[in-house]
């Protein structure tokens, strides 16, 4: 399928901006590109509350609680954003959590982390486990079922959702009912035809996910290791997943593939691809309204799997 013509207008947008490629921001630049996302989204939607909470003593570790109308106890979705792990927070990610909790019925609980370069690996992975944690612990005060928990993550958040995932079935618990991973990181050094394909033009660029994992690993044992190269052989005992890639995308086929192997592991998984489509859409409800589709697909597995 053609570049979706709005998606289009948007890189070109960026691009009259005098956006070209995240490594070319640095850190700073790239945090408030990633938070400019904002200005792309629809009005954000009222919901019966919100709630701020921590789940550890530094600043970064941050939880937000939006709790739909009516009576509970409801499902729980742990949304872990994205950001290449440099970039990201609560407010990026906050209209998405509201529609999700609306349109699912369910508490959705974001949550932000340690970033990089100022906490390298294993912060942000040791954070999202965390957070799993604290809303398994917690959220039946806000409403939520423990019982029924999903953790949902984009990009570099959907690699810190399914290592989170992993080590919660190697840890025995918290129990996660779904899963869902939207154009997942799986492994910072894969070599696919998708990282070729599109390597630029095309809103992440290949030099910008290298740039991204230097910011977070600390060394060659980092990028091996398993919570952070997603492992393809050890994914059986896994809840229902779906993963979500975007046709033009270099993270595209790394995605397919743990799909994959998820589906040879025995592990229930959907896997979708949205063609025409990009890196990041799904914070761009507005500029994109095909972005919806992603929504819609996500709506309908957790009412499927919670």
């Amino acid at each position: 399928m053609p570049l979706d013509p709005d998606v289009k207008a948007l890189i070109d947008g960026l691009g009259a901006q005098g956006f070209q490629s995240f490594e070319k921001l640095g850190v700073d630049g790239t945090r408030a590109v990633v938070d400019s996302f904002t200005g792309l989204q629809l009005p954000a939607r009222e919901v019966a509350a919100v709630v701020e909470a921590g789940y550890g003593p530094d600043p970064e570790q941050r939880l937000r609680i939006h709790v739909p109308h009516g009576g509970g106890p409801f499902p729980v979705v742990l949304y872990v954003h994205g950001g290449g792990f440099v970039g990201g927070g609560l407010d990026v990610v906050d209209e998405r959590a509201r529609a999700l909790a609306l349109d699912a019925g369910a508490v959705v609980v974001t949550a932000t982390y340690r970033r990089a370069p100022e906490a390298r690996f294993p912060a942000a992975h040791d954070d999202a486990f965390a957070a799993l944690r604290w809303t398994a612990r917690e959220i039946a005060a806000h409403g939520g079922d423990p019982a029924r928990i999903a953790v949902l993550g984009d990009s570099a958040g959907a690699n810190l959702a399914a290592a989170a995932v992993i080590r919660a079935r190697d840890e025995g618990g918290p129990a996660v009912r779904s899963q869902v991973l939207l154009y997942p990181l799986v492994d910072p050094v894969a070599e696919t035809a998708s990282r070729t394909e599109y390597a630029e033009g095309y809103l992440i660029h290949l030099e910008a996910l290298a740039w991204f994992g230097a910011q977070y690993v600390t060394g060659p044992g980092d990028v091996a290791d398993p919570r952070l190269a997603l492992p393809a052989n050890d994914l059986a005992g896994l809840p229902p997943t779906l993963v979500l890639s975007t046709e033009f995308d270099p993270l595209r086929d790394e995605g397919e593939s743990f799909a994959a192997a998820l589906d040879a592991a025995g592990t229930p998984v959907t896997a979708t691809r949205a063609d025409g489509l990009v890196h990041a859409v799904y914070w761009a409800s507005a500029a994109v309204p095909r972005s919806s589709e992603v929504h819609d697909a996500v709506l309908a597995h957790l009412r499927a799997s919670l």
